[in-house]
């Protein structure tokens, strides 16, 4: 027997399947069970199971499944499978519990705790009354499944301090893989350009600064534009999503050029990024990816103090940080950010790869497992253990 990886759904894209791929190079022999998989050529199709709802119409509608989903996941049988290892950040660490206490070890690697049930007032999806009356009910059985004997790990301390208010919970913290090597591979991904891409790329301006990740409202890109106004820098914003036609709107009143970059390639991006003044990134998230992938580059950046993205930056001291984007020192801290020697910073990137990923992945397993194979199956002779 091997190893079982659930997740709570596989997307095309997210920084979450990042974490899942990493989980599944790691052990190449263990299972994936999810709700359903819209990315059905990412592994092979005989490796992953989804579940009943994958089948069901409501699979389409998050929040229509929503109310499915602990029963669904607490029904899961694990009992096959020497371990189970859960990607999590609704419900997938609910895994087997139907059965009261779970003979099969379980880890559950914690992306956050559901903002929406936890926090509303940072996810416009839990303020709606019906979902706050809701809310109650899944706090109470979230913390009471949290309670039934499963190993964490958070991807911050920004996610283990909530780990630890919200399920009276503590968690290792292992930070989520960055492809560290693949971004460092080349000092120049301009020289990789080229049709509409270097065409995209030359229109930028010499200097800017940079917003970039999905054009919605969390992500705060509204706040880059304002500070490149204010600080008299122009502004490029890149990716694609729903806020895209409200930004451009707000663009057009700003007293700096904006230039957008709607669904870049990710060698375009990579390029763009180097050749950033600042990568500014203000929303509060749980880790984020992106600043890494912005020091790994060489190009600094200015975070939200709250949030998982401060930590790294301290780290590596590839930036600095930001409690009021809306502040006179906000456009102070981007021009000292802009003059920042990424030297020392690029060079110890590496803390965040893939490589160091699995090593603390494996290494955080092992105590509980006895002598763990990278195959993903117990040593000879060890049992699964508390």
């Amino acid at each position: 027997m091997a190893g079982l990886i659930v997740h709570e759904w596989i997307e095309a894209n997210g920084g979450a399947e990042r974490v899942l791929d990493s989980m599944a190079s790691t052990f190449p022999d263990s299972d994936i069970f999810c709700l359903w998989n819209d990315a059905p050529g990412r592994y092979p199709k005989e490796r992953v199971s989804e579940s009943r709802l994958a089948r069901s119409r409501v699979r389409r509608s998050k929040a229509l499944a929503l109310p499915l989903m602990p029963n669904v996941w607490s029904s899961v049988d694990i009992e096959h499978h020497d371990w189970v290892l859960a990607s999590s950040h609704l419900f997938a660490h609910h895994v087997g519990s139907r059965r009261g206490s779970r003979a099969t070890t379980v880890f559950a690697y914690v992306h956050t705790p559901a903002r929406y049930l936890w926090e509303p007032e940072l996810d416009s999806r839990g303020k709606h009354p019906l979902a706050q009356i809701a809310a109650k009910y899944y706090r109470n059985l979230d913390r009471r499944r949290a309670a039934e004997g499963v190993n964490f790990a958070a991807n911050s301390n920004f996610v283990r301090k909530r780990l630890a208010d919200f399920w009276d919970q503590e968690a290792e913290v292992i930070p989520p893989p960055v492809s560290v090597s693949h971004l460092q591979s080349t000092s120049r991904w301009v020289d990789s350009l080229s049709g509409i891409d270097m065409e995209r790329y030359e229109r930028l301006p010499e200097e800017f600064i940079l917003g970039a990740s999905r054009l919605v409202p969390y992500k705060r890109l509204d706040t880059v534009i304002d500070l490149g106004n204010r600080a008299g820098v122009p502004v490029v914003i890149a990716g694609g999503g729903p806020e895209l036609n409200r930004l451009k709107s707000q663009a057009a009143d700003a007293g700096v050029p904006v230039f957008f970059l709607e669904d870049p390639s990710d060698v375009l991006l990579y390029a763009v990024f180097q050749k950033a003044s600042v990568y500014v990134f203000p929303p509060v998230e749980d880790f984020g990816i992106m600043p890494i992938e912005s020091i790994a580059l060489g190009t600094p950046v200015l975070v939200n103090t709250e949030g998982g993205a401060s930590e790294s930056v301290a780290r590596l001291r590839g930036g600095l940080v930001v409690e009021d984007f809306s502040s006179v020192e906000a456009i102070t801290k981007l021009h000292e950010a802009i003059e920042q020697d990424m030297t020392n910073a690029r060079a110890q990137v590496d803390y965040y790869s893939a490589e160091q990923f699995a090593t603390r992945l494996t290494s955080w397993m092992a105590p509980y497992l006895g002598s763990l194979r990278g195959d993903g199956a117990l040593g000879h002779g060890d049992a699964p253990c508390r």
